[in-house]
């Protein structure tokens, strides 16, 4: 078919250059539905795809029943195109070693990133680390609304004592907002620095994470 030279054009493009740096939003799209077009020209979808979502970002976050409205996207691009920020989380996460130790507040802050890629939600977790801030476990403790998680003491100190760790990290995200704490945030991390306090263990941090920045409630001196 016509749209076959295109093709290869456009791979060849993406081999020799590297990735997609170079690339428009909608090729970067173009591209990716090849994988679930295999004779459909996808180009007339990816450019309806920025249209209907803005950029490419949007268009992964979306859902695959929003994604299913534009013409051309069936239920295979739609699962594929949702994962995508899933993958990426996964692909990250696999990067860091289980036994990374988190030495400061930089490497924190990155690990704790990549924890919420693509999360449209708010999550509370724990990092839970040895005498030597090595990261031996970290898990969603609670989730919430876009707006709030509960952070309830008493669930966190079991998970904590579960695990017996020495040290923690808390971490939580603010989707789409900024990374400073609330009054909220600071009076629930008061409150679980007591309860940690009271049975011997150290609360090394609270990271806020917003997209790709970071707050450390440390650092800040707010704890």
């Amino acid at each position: 078919m016509q749209h076959d030279g295109h093709r290869k054009r456009m791979k060849e493009r993406f081999k020799n250059d590297g990735g997609f740096d170079y690339f428009a939003p909608h090729e970067v799209l173009e591209v990716l539905l090849y994988a679930t077009n295999a004779r459909r020209d996808t180009n007339p979808i990816a450019h309806d795809l920025i249209k209907e979502f803005g950029n490419v970002a949007n268009v992964f976050e979306a859902s695959p029943e929003e994604l299913k409205k534009i013409e051309g996207i069936g239920e295979n691009s739609a699962f594929l195109l949702s994962i995508i920020p899933h993958l990426s989380r996964a692909y990250q996460q696999s990067k860091w070693d289980r036994n990374i130790v988190l030495g400061n507040t930089e490497l924190a802050g990155q690990y704790a990133i990549n924890l919420f890629i693509g999360k449209q939600c708010e999550e509370f977790r724990i990092i839970c680390l040895d005498s030597n801030r090595r990261v031996f476990y970290q898990g969603k403790v609670l989730s919430g609304t876009i707006n709030e998680v509960p952070a309830y003491p008493r669930l966190i100190v079991e998970e904590v004592l579960k695990r017996k760790a020495q040290y923690v990290i808390f971490t939580h995200n603010h989707p789409g907002g900024s990374s400073r704490p609330s009054e909220g945030d600071m009076q629930a991390t008061e409150q679980l620095i007591q309860a940690l306090d009271a049975i011997g263990v150290t609360v090394v941090d609270h990271i806020i994470v917003a997209g790709n920045q970071y707050y450390s409630m440390a650092d800040s001196g707010v704890m």
